[in-house]
């Protein structure tokens, strides 16, 4: 039963960044990051977006608890249950609330850590071989997606500096991106979402 809500409610979350992409096509996916989604019209979207993906994590992190025995995979859920309150906190202090930042810390690079713990715990279990593969992949996208959107941000970073774009906490970005900066990061920011969720979905798919 938890397991099915877990799917669920990535699904409806995943569904929610979608529905965003067409109720709010000011904001560019290029470059404009999905917190940024809060400053349109449509913030009630991008807070159930967060939620259902909060929601999600914290009961799949009941739900692999007594699955896992080792002191290392039991951190691992502890870090993917962080990664769910940060998620959950990501829709209660939007990117305009100075603890937003705070909400990124817990929920974005916890995951990928968390996720390995588990995984290859997981894995060297008999009755989880036959999985194996189906864990590995989304394991390391995870935190192969994280990798990515940083090296992302560091070149938007670097186009804005060169531009004397302000940049830093309480910044709003601009409303268009100079032809000089290089904007990807957006594309990376949901490439990083859709593993993260799905890891979520295969993992609860695999405890079923």
């Amino acid at each position: 039963m938890l397991a099915t809500i877990v799917i669920i409610f990535s699904v409806l979350s995943l569904l929610s960044l979608l529905v965003l992409h067409f109720v709010s096509p000011e904001f560019k996916p290029s470059w404009r990051m999905i917190s940024e989604y809060a400053l349109g019209k449509q913030k009630w979207l991008v807070t159930s977006f967060f939620i259902f993906w909060g929601l999600a994590s914290i009961i799949l992190a009941f739900l692999l608890w007594p699955e896992v025995s080792s002191m290392w995979a039991k951190i691992g859920v502890v870090l993917v249950f962080i990664s769910g309150v940060g998620a959950l906190l990501g829709g209660i202090f939007d990117v305009k609330h100075k603890h937003h930042g705070l909400a990124f810390g817990l929920g974005v690079p916890t995951l990928p850590i968390g996720s390995l713990l588990i995984c290859y715990h997981l894995i060297d279990i008999e009755k989880w071989n036959n999985d194996k593969t189906a864990l590995l992949f989304a394991t390391h996208s995870v935190w192969i997606s994280l990798i990515l959107m940083a090296i992302s941000m560091m070149i938007l970073m670097s186009g804005y500096k060169k531009t004397g774009l302000p940049m830093g906490p309480g910044v709003e970005p601009p409303k268009e991106l100079p032809k000089e900066v290089i904007g990807i990061n957006g594309y990376f920011n949901r490439l990083l979402v859709i593993c993260y969720i799905l890891w979520l979905i295969v993992v609860a798919n695999v405890v079923v």
